[in-house]
């Protein structure tokens, strides 16, 4: 698989020379027809490869907002085997330096909002608005099982995890994704998901780009300006986080809204309240729930349009050339609406984890990849999410993993035992609060909250602190989390 054709910038030639006046991509005030953009993506490889002597393996990373720039890295660096490292813009620099360490990057591209993150982190690095161009013929040598992306993501230790998705995992994803969203070349979707996450990348954008649609773009999601766009742009689909929908529907113009291009919302990240499914599915228009992780690149399961009202809560089936099982932990399969941890199978899962082989050996059985979340299956064949085996917080669709924050709290003199979990939050889901056995010349609320602020980024920080003589423990010496998160609820009813 050495031919260029067979990478994924080749979706942009495809529909550059089949339909070179369709817009593929808007963002703010600007468009790019699919002619336009490919010409951009090819001339942008051979400026990274001339200038930056960009190759094969080499990674780029990028921090910054959404932008078309960011949209037109992804195909040069395809183009030439290089792989791309979106980095969350929200992280502290000490969290980002962690990352660049780790993964190495031959050359860091940012954008407007993250000048001094970029320069602090001290690499190479480059604005986006000066990305070079040329016009110089090239002979790249890119494959389509070359590393494409690294997305970084935490386990229960908390230590963030480079998760590579291939171009042949991409290209499998937007086969998938075409089938769950019904995508055609007449579809035009709306993202205003951080492009850091793979549910940005990877749910609609790239799989719409290459059904040869339009995409839209916004930098940074704004309520009113998303409902806008949704009513006067002639969006026919759009991913929605549950705090996205909270925010739309609290928006005084919700009620009256009518979206006549829409075919469908989306919506997953975590648990999705009912009544946000039914608000939407009442006013006819689908809210379908895809399920999946970074490393199912991401999409495992989804509910189909024609589907969703009569399903609502249903994290859907399997994806097409997918299996998903529901599994002990010896790996035995669980009966009908068993729970058990759901396992993925298919040629979009993600590779291994960035110089990382005994994360990817406890994350891989056999081909499946073990998601660490409990699911069901029913009699009809729909799987439904129960909850999450990892330790984790989900904050306005944003993973907070505990261990990083209790790091941080434990090595303060004083601090004795600490955990931290999510506590239920109308807003934003959960946020995390900190269970803390303190001795008697320890530190207080207010230290314990200060020590969190130059280390993590601003929706990791603990939003409460609870003070206990001793953590509930199970019979083998281990905090028990559940009575954490029990004590700590009751504190607040209280």
């Amino acid at each position: 698989m050495s031919s260029a054709a067979q990478t994924i910038d080749s979706w942009l030639n495809t529909h550059a020379a089949h339909q070179p006046d369709r817009v593929a991509l808007r963002f703010e005030e600007q468009s790019w027809s699919y002619g336009a953009l490919s010409s951009w993506v090819n001339e942008l490889a051979a400026g990274l490869q001339i200038n930056h002597r960009i190759g094969r393996g080499d990674r780029i990373a990028y921090l910054g907002h959404n932008s078309a720039a960011q949209i037109a890295l992804f195909f040069a660096a395809a183009k030439l085997g290089a792989i791309v490292v979106p980095m969350n813009w929200r992280l502290a620099v000490e969290e980002l330096r962690y990352i660049v360490d780790d993964v190495s990057p031959q050359l860091l591209v940012f954008g407007t909002a993250c000048e001094d993150a970029a320069a602090a982190l001290g690499v190479s690095s480059l604005h986006e608005a000066a990305l070079p161009r040329s016009a110089d013929t090239i002979t790249p040598r890119a494959a389509l099982h070359d590393p494409f992306l690294i997305v970084y993501t935490s386990g229960t230790t908390g230590r963030p995890k480079g998760a590579i998705l291939t171009q042949e995992a991409i290209f499998w994803n937007a086969v998938i994704s075409i089938h769950a969203h019904d995508l055609t070349a007449s579809d035009h979707v709306l993202n205003i998901l951080p492009l850091f996450h793979i549910g940005g990348i990877n749910i609609q954008v790239l799989p719409c780009l290459f059904a040869g649609g339009t995409v839209s773009i916004h930098s940074v999601f704004d309520p009113q300006a998303t409902l806008h766009a949704l009513q006067e742009d002639g969006i026919t689909s759009t991913v929605c986080v549950p705090t996205v929908m909270r925010a739309l529907m609290a928006l005084p113009d919700w009620k009256d809204a009518e979206f006549p291009a829409m075919r469908l919302m989306n919506t997953g990240s975590t648990d999705v309240p009912v009544d946000i499914l039914q608000a939407v599915n009442t006013r006819g228009l689908p809210m379908i729930q895809v399920y999946g992780a970074t490393e199912t690149g991401p999409i495992a399961t989804y509910q189909r349009g024609r589907e969703a009202a009569a399903t609502i809560g249903s994290i859907g089936r399997a994806a097409a050339h997918c299996q998903v099982r529901i599994a002990h932990p010896d790996g035995r399969s669980c009966a009908v609406n068993e729970p058990g941890e759901i396992w993925v199978k298919g040629p979009n899962n993600f590779a291994a984890y960035w110089r990382n082989p005994s994360a990817t050996e406890e994350a891989k059985q056999d081909g499946w990849f073990k998601t660490g979340d409990i699911g069901r299956q029913d009699e009809d064949g729909l799987f439904w999410f129960v909850s999450r085996l990892k330790h984790v917080i989900i904050s306005g669709g944003e993973n907070i993993y505990p261990a990083e924050i209790e790091r941080i709290i434990a090595r303060l003199p004083g601090v004795q035992e600490v955990a931290v979990v999510g506590r239920a939050h109308p807003h934003w889901g959960e946020v995390p609060v900190v269970a803390a056995v303190i001795a008697a010349n320890g530190p207080g609320r207010t230290e314990l909250l200060a020590a969190c602020d130059s280390h993590l980024a601003r929706f990791k920080r603990p939003k409460d602190v609870i003070l206990l003589e001793a953590l509930p423990k199970n019979a083998l010496g281990k905090v028990s989390i559940e009575e954490v998160r029990q004590l700590v609820a009751a504190q607040e009813d209280a």
